[in-house]
């Protein structure tokens, strides 16, 4: 069977498990077909990314004209599925954040990859996140194309399931991956009983360069990395709060949030207000082998998340041996045990954070390093990609 992963936005710098899953499905004699609406021309740093969308076919690259064109073939071919679909599009419009507009762009990319997945000898539509392309997915099988599964994430599908029709799509997917046992049971809570069993949990893999070698004893170094998007789901703004707390009583320290996004203008405010310039900087945008560099350099990382789903990132410190602080939310309890791995602290909690902050800094090298094995250990047993990908092997050859 050939699969389609469907994605809208292909290849993004924070989507990079996306392209590991593809790469572990095809080392096992998968073919997949990359297909995503958007990121044919937005920037990547991974040379792999490049590859990656050299690969990939874009639903709305040239223009809406394609796919009127195509909405009218499928139209004229089966006009009782295309009005079927429709009024489901309009079903799904209801309690949506998206006017129903949008909900037709979604059936025209519907039409699209329908008449994509018939000429590539697609027989079963993967999408990631059960937003847009888990909509584009259903409208697709609704259509007559092949059927359809999604991953969970979270915590966006979370936040917003009513709105999201995350029910309806559970219902008439063949399949539900969930990246966590905390998501699997946040899908339980909108979906009937009876559909239970379609949820399946699904560990994310984490890349073959964090795994490659046995990472050296942590350093002796007084910085730690902060991963990930800034937003306000990550919490940096409490972990500035933070680091003015650690300065204040005259701990010396380093840190480095590494990532870029919206809340960045921001972000540097607080680090001038609370003069914090010689002891925090941010990169920017980075990639896989700038976050393994950085974390290798590090006593360790540092979440201070309001929401999350399960974070990468957590995966690849602890395959790199290096201690974890977590806020004790979604899935990251599930990885990291308090003073196993690493420290959890409750979510919002900045004395807490600075608490463990202080004892990460304090730790000598035999804890670092009892620390550090213990969380490689961990994630080598839970979060291999080769592992991920046959057992999605197994769930894409269930028939619908």
């Amino acid at each position: 069977m050939r699969v389609a992963y469907l994605v809208n936005q292909y290849p993004k710098v924070s989507h990079t498990f996306i392209r590991r899953e593809i790469l572990a499905l095809e080392a096992l004699g998968a073919s997949v077909l990359r297909v995503a609406s958007r990121g044919w021309n937005d920037a990547v740093v991974d040379p792999a990314d490049e590859e990656e969308r050299r690969k990939t076919h874009y639903l709305l690259q040239q223009g809406g004209a394609p796919l009127l064109a195509a909405s009218l073939r499928v139209f004229m071919a089966s006009p009782r599925r295309f009005l079927r679909a429709a009024r489901r599009a309009i079903a799904m419009a209801r309690m949506s954040p998206r006017p129903l507009p949008v909900h037709f762009a979604y059936l025209a990319q519907a039409c699209r990859l329908r008449e994509l997945a018939r000429d590539e000898g697609v027989g079963h539509v993967h999408s990631h996140f059960g937003t847009n392309a888990a909509e584009v997915a259903l409208l697709c099988s609704e259509l007559g194309g092949p059927a359809f599964s999604f991953t969970v994430h979270g915590p966006e599908e979370f936040d917003m399931p009513r709105g999201l029709h995350l029910g309806d799509k559970v219902q008439r997917a063949t399949f539900v991956a969930a990246v966590s046992s905390f998501g699997r049971s946040q899908l339980y809570r909108w979906i009937p009983h009876a559909d239970w069993p379609k949820v399946k949990v699904v560990h994310c893999g984490i890349d073959e360069g964090f795994l490659r070698h046995t990472p050296a004893s942590t350093p002796d170094s007084r910085t730690v990395v902060c991963v990930g998007r800034l937003c306000e789901q990550k919490g940096q703004s409490l972990l500035l709060v933070a680091a003015r707390e650690m300065a204040r009583r005259g701990i010396d320290f380093q840190l480095v949030l590494a990532g870029d996004g919206e809340l960045r203008a921001q972000l540097e405010g607080l680090i001038d207000a609370y003069d914090l310039r010689d002891r925090v900087r941010i990169t920017g945008w980075v990639s896989g082998e700038q976050v393994r560099s950085l974390l290798l350099q590090s006593r360790g990382l540092i979440l201070p998340s309001f929401a999350e789903g399960l974070p990468v990132v957590v995966m690849e410190a602890m395959a790199l041996a290096r201690p974890v602080i977590g806020t004790h939310i979604a899935g990251i309890p599930e990885l990291v045990r308090h003073g196993h791995e690493g420290w959890l602290v409750p979510a919002g909690d900045c004395a807490a954070l600075v608490q463990a902050w202080s004892e990460l800094l304090d730790a000598d090298a035999d804890r670092r390093q009892a620390m550090g094995c213990s969380a490689r250990e961990r994630v080598l047993q839970r979060h291999s990609a080769a592992a991920g990908a046959r057992r999605l092997m197994q769930l894409f050859g269930t028939p619908s």
